[in-house]
């Protein structure tokens, strides 16, 4: 990634994040647009319908720590441009969207990272509280 940006390569990387990114982005103290510029370089960050809708629900329904949460990751993510899919899912259109545009799905969800590196689909999470990594170990 970093030899991309060496060599002139300005090609933006479009990043597909899930419920579980957002709401880690609160728990943890990370500079979001700091770390995907070390991962990436130009980049755009997409979220699907179905995300919001989780978020939603939580924010009506969940309790504690998670609803607290829910809030301000619903604010975070209606800054992010929201695509459509037609899933049922909000991991099933994590994948579609990413598959679509050749992205990178950023999820905390470890069965959702496996079934994007199923679909060689680079991964972005959280490591160490504290930074991201990228997936570089396509199956």
């Amino acid at each position: 990634m970093a030899s991309d940006r060496l060599r002139g390569n300005t090609s933006l990387k479009i990043v597909v994040i899930d419920t579980s990114a957002i709401m880690m982005l609160f728990e943890f103290s990370i500079d979001l647009e700091k770390e995907l510029t070390r991962l990436l370089g130009k980049y755009k960050m997409v979220v699907p319908h179905a995300v919001i809708d989780e978020l939603v629900l939580l924010t009506d329904n969940a309790k504690g720590k998670k609803k607290l949460i829910a809030k301000p990751a619903l604010k975070l993510a209606s800054n992010f441009k929201v695509v459509d899919d037609k899933s049922h899912s909000a991991d099933d259109a994590v994948l579609n969207i990413a598959k679509k545009y050749k992205g990178v799905v950023f999820s905390n969800d470890k069965e959702l990272r496996k079934r994007a590196k199923s679909n060689r689909l680079k991964t972005i999470c959280l490591r160490s509280k504290k930074y991201l990594m990228i997936s570089e170990d396509i199956v």
